[in-house]
C-alpha cells in the first residue's frame, strides 16, 4: 500500500501511476493500493481502472457521514469516486490533527459503512517505547475500535503497525521487534474473532526500503507494508511490490 501523504504534482502523480502499470506483471499476485492525495484520486482510478489488482485508496475519511463539515470528505464519496480502501489513524492525523482513539474508531465505522475497507494505523511514540508501553498502546488503539464496532470489526479490514519513531526517519523497526507487535495484534483480534484474526492482513509501516522489505515480509505476521517516502519514487515502489511476491509465494 502506497500512501503518498502531501506529495507530488499531478505530472508526477502520472508519471507514478504509468510507472506502476507498467511493471504490475511482475507483482501480479500482490494486491497493491495507491493512495494519492483526495485531488488526485480520480486520476488515478481512471489510470488504474484496466489494472487488475491494482486499486485506490483514500488517505482519509471524515468521522461524519454527511453535513455541514467544510474541508471534510466522508467515507460515503469516497467509495463513490472509486475508492476501495481508507487508511485510519495514521500517525500523521492523531499528532498533528489530534485524533483521539474514539474518533479514529468512528471514521473506522465511517468506512466500513460506506462498503471500504478500513485500513487502522496503530503504534506507538520513541518514548512510548522506551517506556515498554508498546504493547499497551497498541492493543488499547485496537480495542478502541472493538468498543466502537463490535467483535466483528476486523472481519473485512487492514491493521497497519507503523511505530511513531521509525516513520520518515530511515530507522525501521527489526523483523523481530516488527514480527513481535504483528504477533501481538493478530492474538489480541484472535481472543474475541479467531476466524477474522486469520484472514486478517496486518502490514508494516515505518521505512519500509526495497532493500529491508523482503526480510520484513518474510515474518510469520508480517503480510505486507504500508509504504511512505518510497511509494513516492517508482522504482523503490516496485521493488517493494516485487519483494511482496515472495510473500505470496
Amino acid at each position: 500500500m502506497g500512501n503518498w501523504k502531501m506529495n507530488g504534482r499531478r505530472q508526477e502523480a502520472q508519471s507514478l501511476l504509468s510507472a506502476v502499470v507498467t511493471h504490475a506483471a511482475s507483482f501480479s499476485d500482490v494486491d497493491v493500493v495507491v493512495c494519492p492525495p483526495y485531488v488526485y484520486l480520480g486520476l488515478a482510478v481512471e489510470r488504474l481502472a484496466d489494472c487488475p489488482g491494482i486499486v485506490c485508496g483514500a488517505q482519509d475519511v471524515s468521522a461524519h457521514a454527511d453535513g455541514a463539515y467544510t474541508g471534510e470528505v466522508s467515507a460515503a464519496m469516497a467509495r463513490d469516486i472509486g475508492c476501495e480502501f481508507a487508511i485510519i489513524g495514521h500517525s500523521e492525523r492523531r499528532t498533528l490533527c489530534g485524533e483521539t482513539d474514539p474518533v479514529v474508531a468512528e471514521k473506522f465505522a465511517r468506512a466500513l459503512a460506506a462498503d471500504i475497507t478500513p485500513v487502522l494505523c496503530v503504534g506507538e511514540t520513541a518514548k512510548e517505547r522506551d517506556a515498554g508501553r508498546t504493547r499497551e498502546v497498541v492493543l488499547r488503539q485496537i480495542d478502541a475500535v472493538y468498543a466502537a464496532c463490535g467483535t466483528r470489526a476486523f472481519e473485512r479490514a487492514v491493521v497497519a503497525y507503523e511505530p511513531v519513531w521509525a516513520i520518515g526517519t530511515g530507522r525501521a523497526a527489526s523483523p523481530d521487534e516488527a514480527q513481535a507487535v504483528h504477533h501481538d495484534i493478530r492474538g489480541a483480534v484472535a481472543q474475541r474473532n479467531p476466524e477474522a484474526a486469520a484472514g486478517l492482513r496486518i502490514l508494516y509501516g515505518g521505512s519500509v526500503k526495497a532493500q529491508n522489505a523482503r526480510e520484513l515480509f518474510a515474518c510469520a505476521d508480517i503480510d505486507g507494508g504500508l509504504i511512505g517516502g518510497a511509494s513516492l519514487v517508482a522504482g523503490d515502489f516496485i521493488g517493494i511490490c516485487q519483494a511482496a511476491c515472495f510473500k505470496s509465494a
